[in-house]
């Protein structure tokens, strides 16, 4: 049977680890090598969603990037809009769900395009509101099974 994951999280600005991703790569990749998704579907913000995209592709699992809009690094610092865009160049799809360029309600119709194409949702949410929670409210309503690493994480740091 296959099955598809879509991660949701938070931003550096919400992370114990900030920028540094590293943690969040060895934190995701045991749960990843365990459950062997079939697709990885990732967001592509800073944060967790490129930490599960990055231990998905070191261990062979294809990832689909939906992507809010073109432009959605434009205003990232240089070096995190040069490794968005590598890590977007090894992708093995990318989905552009919405036209034109930022306006913040694209974010979540991005997170629902991604919640209505998974299995299951892979969260790293600490509970607080904003768009994981608001990502993890619309799973819910669309009956998707949730699991939320935070307190995982939360330990761990």
């Amino acid at each position: 049977m296959s099955l598809i994951v879509a991660a949701t999280g938070h931003r550096p600005k919400s992370l114990k680890t900030g920028y540094d991703i590293a943690p969040l790569i060895a934190l995701v990749k045991p749960w990843l090598a365990s459950r062997k998704p079939d697709t990885v579907i990732s967001g592509m913000a800073l944060g967790w969603d490129q930490a599960v995209a990055i231990a998905a592709m070191d261990l062979g699992i294809p990832v689909k990037a939906y992507l809010p809009f073109i432009g959605q690094a434009d205003q990232w610092p240089q070096a995190a809009i040069y490794e968005y865009m590598r890590l977007l160049e090894r992708c093995d799809e990318r989905v552009v769900v919405n036209q034109g360029g930022y306006e913040p309600w694209k974010m979540q119709s991005r997170n629902e395009a991604m919640v209505d194409a998974t299995d299951l949702v892979l969260a790293l949410w600490n509970g607080g509101k904003g768009g994981t929670g608001n990502c993890v409210a619309y799973a819910e309503k669309q009956r998707k099974p949730i699991e939320n690493l935070w307190d995982i994480y939360d330990l761990d740091l």
